[in-house]
């Protein structure tokens, strides 16, 4: 029998090899700008055309390569960073397996110049799928850039799996803000489709978020320190007040390196409880300093994952540092004490006599006679009216075939109509009346049984259905605001408003850019009720990205399940009679009544027979 085991070709092994590092766009970002960086320059330009699809050039002012180590650097594991396999637990640098190049080559067109300060001359390369095309010298400034051209050109799978421009360059500017937060000490500029996105200068660390975030954050942050023989950690925290519905910026670095924790995420957290809501979220930017020996990065393709050696003293470490910035800079919750009326009184005078209360004790009174003595008698609220316990259950048990079904315990009485047949209490016209469960849920009894809604999914959905409409007919209402509202967004999010603006408008936004990162706001949609533009706004772009990852929305779509979701009736809001029956109403005249936008069901039907098989305690 022949031998079937053989050796993959260097070109395949490549392209395996990318597919483990470059997963998209923002990959090869990360690996050119981290290189970049162990290069040491002070100044890196980033240029994309078409969310990377047809170029991510980096230039930078670093060190530079000489002519040999120019032609090397494509090779596999190829590294100036690693000598031998020790190092691995003692890394300082960026950069260090040697794979970034040879995989982004073995996909893409790569053209490299680079020049170090001592070379009159710099030396060109052009690489092709793994194959160098020419290499000649060149003039060039001191340093090196890199244009990756053409990505995935001769794995035409990989890019149809490539998500929409939106979505690759929000992963692209993810990349850059994680860079440029860990350096504010180099200049950074970024370019998409030859428009300006950022334009950093060297800065304090709180400078640097200000200017990635907006001025807004130049009174949301909170210092934080802590230093001990083990770890140093720094960095800012959101005060309480400004905590997000979204998760937002969250950002750990572990010697300077984006790391994701899920465990220290919780230490943050855990030290906010109590202070903000439990569906908020703060923001934080933390820098973690530690000797490498100490840490393993090297668990990941990505090297976004860290494993500490303690990781439970990390979180103690951590917990308490927060918590003391916290405390240090009062920003903890004072307690706010209602004043009762009892404690209400006039200031006695300096000659007035206080008499001692008296206590009255009746010495004759028996708990255990039948009938107490004069003068006492059971509280009233636990007072039992044989005959009104009679008389409520006869009414339960025995209710008039004549009289329209109908729940208990709510005073008010309200009239709709019903379209479906099953919802219906008579053969057109019921008189519903609904209980609120847990602030969250609305109960009411129907033919079959018991309605259960989810008042926060079906205002979604009727909300979500409202703004379509809004969309089809290109005009909605709009209510004006008494003192227009201007409001900054990061630059990321300013670039997506602007994408964004003609639809927005549509839906009863009047908005204008008016420069920079800048929006006035002149009206809002009816549905905006004693709510902050802003924080609609704000919540709107986050749920967008959000929804940006799935493909079952398209633009239209995604925006109008996007401020659905955060301009609907949330958990915990009490409702009134009318407000739970208008709800109800508008749900069943919705097209699609029985999901959210996102798939979650609206409400649940628990049928009469059901509901008598879990008393007789019969399965079902």
């Amino acid at each position: 029998m022949a031998d079937i085991i053989k050796l993959l070709p260097d070109s395949v092994a490549n392209q395996i090899a990318a597919g483990e590092v470059i997963q998209r766009p923002a990959s090869v970002v990360k690996e050119l700008m981290e290189n970049a960086i162990d290069a040491g320059a002070d100044e890196i330009r980033l240029i994309v055309k078409d969310a990377g699809r047809t170029l991510i050039q980096v230039i930078d002012n670093g060190c530079g390569m000489s002519e040999t180590d120019a032609r090397l650097c494509f090779e596999r594991h190829a590294t100036s960073k690693i000598n031998a396999a020790k190092d691995l637990f003692s890394i300082h640098t960026m950069g260090f397996r040697g794979e970034a190049l040879a995989s982004i080559c073995a996909i893409a067109h790569v053209e490299l110049k680079t020049r170090r300060n001592i070379d009159e001359l710099g030396t060109l390369i052009v690489n092709e799928g793994t194959h160098i095309k020419s290499q000649e010298p060149c003039q060039c400034e001191k340093g090196t850039s890199f244009s990756v051209k053409n990505l995935f050109f001769n794995v035409p799978a990989r890019r149809n799996f490539l998500k929409s421009d939106q979505i690759e360059l929000r992963h692209i500017d993810d990349e850059f803000l994680r860079l440029a937060i860990a350096h504010p000490h180099v200049n950074f500029t970024f370019f998409h489709n030859n428009k300006e996105t950022y334009h950093l200068q060297k800065e304090s660390l709180k400078k640097r978020l200000v200017a990635c975030f907006g001025e807004s954050y130049n009174q949301r942050l909170v210092p934080l320190e802590h230093k001990s023989e083990l770890v140093n950690i720094t960095g800012f925290i959101s005060k309480p007040e400004f905590a997000r519905k979204t998760r937002g910026e969250q950002y750990f670095f572990t010697n300077n390196r984006f790391m994701k924790h899920a465990y220290l995420n919780h230490a943050v957290f855990s030290a906010f409880e109590n202070i903000i809501k439990p569906d908020s979220f703060p923001s934080f930017f933390i820098f973690i300093q530690i000797n490498p020996e100490q840490i393993d990065i090297n668990i990941h393709p990505t090297k976004t994952e860290i494993k500490f050696q303690d990781e439970r003293l990390m979180y103690s470490y951590l917990h308490a540092t927060v918590k003391k910035a916290l405390g240090v800079h009062n920003v903890m919750p004072s307690i706010d004490f209602d004043k009762s009326k009892e404690f209400d009184f006039t200031p006695l005078g300096k000659d007035a006599q206080i008499k001692p209360p008296t206590v009255k004790v009746n010495t004759s009174y028996n708990p255990f006679e039948k009938n107490s003595p004069a003068g006492y008698s059971s509280p009233s609220h636990l007072k039992t009216d044989a005959k009104q316990w009679k008389t409520l259950y006869e009414e339960i048990l025995h209710k008039s075939d004549s009289e329209p079904e109908q729940t208990l315990l709510l005073p008010k009485e309200e009239e709709i109509e019903r379209k479906e047949a099953d919802f219906s209490l008579t053969a057109n016209q019921a008189r519903l009346k609904f209980l609120q469960i847990q602030d969250k849920y609305i109960l009411t009894q129907i033919k079959s049984g018991l309605l259960f809604v989810d008042q926060q999914a079906a205002h979604e959905r009727i909300l979500f259905e409202k703004f379509l409409i809004f969309f089809n007919n290109k005009k909605a209402v709009s209510q004006q605001l008494l003192f227009p509202q201007v409001i900054e967004l990061s630059p990321a999010d300013a670039e997506l408003t602007n994408e964004l603006l003609k639809e927005i408008r549509v839906l009863g936004f009047q908005i204008e850019h008016i420069g920079k990162n800048n929006f006035n706001i002149n009206g809002m949609p009816t549905d905006v009720k004693n709510e902050d533009v802003k924080i609609v706004i704000e919540k709107m772009l986050e749920s967008y990205k959000g929804h940006l990852l799935s493909s079952k929305f398209n633009k239209n779509e995604n925006i109008a399940a996007s401020l659905a979701k955060n301009l609907s009736v949330k958990s915990g809001n009490m409702l009134h009679n009318e407000e739970m029956n208008d709800i109800i109403d508008r749900l069943f005249a919705c097209e699609i009544p029985y999901v959210n936008p996102t798939g979650k069901p609206t409400f649940i039907i628990l049928p009469l027979e059901e509901l008598e098989l879990k008393f007789l305690n019969k399965k079902i």
